[in-house]
Order: C-alpha cells, then sequence, then structure tokens
C-alpha cells in the first residue's frame, strides 16, 4: 500500500456492506488487518466507526470487504500525523456527543450508535457499537444512542470524582434528534421505580 492513492474520506458512502459481498478471501491476512485497525482506533477515533462496521465480517471475509479495509488505509495515508492532541483549557467542562446510524446493517438491520466525550475540550472517551435489538425507528436508535452516552458521562464524572477533580458543573449531551430529546424531557415517559 506504500504506492497507492490517497483517499479523501475512510469509506464509500455508496458502500453499503453486507456477508455477500464478492469472492472470499484470504481469512487470516484480513484478520490481521483489521486486528491493526482496531489498535489504531485507539488513537485516530475517526475511524472507529469504519473499523467497526468492516470487524463484522472478520468471520467470512469477501473481495467488497477487503476494499473496504484498502479504503481505510488510503484514507490513512492521506492523513499521517493526524491523532489526539490534549492542550490544557483551563477547565473541566464535559460535554458529549451522541448519532446513531439507524438500520445501518444489511444484513440484521441492526442501528450503529456512537459516542464521544470531551473533558476540557479534550476528546477523552469514544464508541462505536452496533446495537444489540433492532430499532423500530430512527428515534428509537438515536434514544438507545443518548442512554449509552449518557451512560459513559456518568462514569466518567464518578472517576473524576474518585481523582478529586470534579467540580460540579454540568455535563452535557448533545444529539441531533428532536424527537428523543423530546421524549427525554417528557416526564411522562419515565416511570419513578418502586422501592
Amino acid at each position: 500500500m506504500l504506492g497507492c492513492k490517497h483517499a479523501v474520506t475512510p469509506f464509500d458512502q455508496r458502500c453499503k456492506l453486507g456477508a455477500e459481498a464478492g469472492e472470499p478471501v484470504y481469512r487470516e491476512m484480513y484478520q490481521r488487518l483489521v486486528g491493526k485497525l482496531i489498535y489504531l482506533s485507539h488513537t485516530r477515533p475517526n475511524i472507529s466507526f469504519f473499523v467497526n462496521a468492516v470487524s463484522r465480517y472478520m468471520y467470512d471475509p469477501r473481495k467488497g470487504h477487503t476494499d473496504a479495509v484498502y479504503q481505510i488505509l488510503r484514507y490513512l495515508k492521506s492523513a499521517p500525523g493526524k491523532g489526539l492532541t490534549f492542550i490544557r483549557n483551563g477547565h473541566m467542562k464535559i460535554e458529549g456527543y451522541c448519532d446513531s446510524d439507524w438500520a445501518s446493517c444489511v444484513d440484521d438491520r441492526r442501528s450503529t450508535s456512537g459516542y464521544c466525550i470531551f473533558v476540557g475540550s479534550n476528546l477523552v472517551s469514544w464508541r462505536s457499537k452496533k446495537q444489540s435489538v433492532v430499532a423500530r425507528s430512527t428515534t428509537e436508535a438515536e434514544y438507545r444512542a443518548m442512554i449509552l452516552g449518557v451512560a459513559e458521562l456518568l462514569w466518567l464524572r464518578g472517576m473524576l470524582v474518585e481523582l478529586k477533580l470534579d467540580r460540579e458543573d454540568r455535563m452535557k449531551l448533545w444529539c441531533d434528534s428532536q424527537s428523543a430529546i423530546s421524549i427525554v424531557n417528557n416526564s411522562v415517559q419515565h416511570i419513578e421505580p418502586s422501592i
């Protein structure tokens, strides 16, 4: 891949990966390559969603899956030196962003959730994961993504309290789904547990 052309994006928008994406390819080579990309995604969160997508097919890789991996590699070649940087900003505000890709998996129609958490404007936590159940609507998929984001925010707040770094600032979670936000803000939707 040293002489390959650069790619502007890590994934082709028109590409829909499925279980039947061409001829089978050499599984061990594919697994090693995707494993290295998984390791690299710890410092390159911009590829984590796409690495998640190609890692679903490690048990039976096809030519289309290999092409998607090569697209990620071409993208990485176009941006050598990019990664995480941490800057002292003088505050410890915690903010999170969440999103979901409704029914993005062609094989089982499950959605993919993702979030990223910033502390003091520095990215410290992120995740992209396929949801465990099929969401019936984009609202449900976005709501599940919000739940994952809130759980991560609460865990991070607890860790900062243990480290005596928490200043009791309000945490914010940003979501682009107005319907999911409406459900969260509607107290009728939430039942108080009886103890």
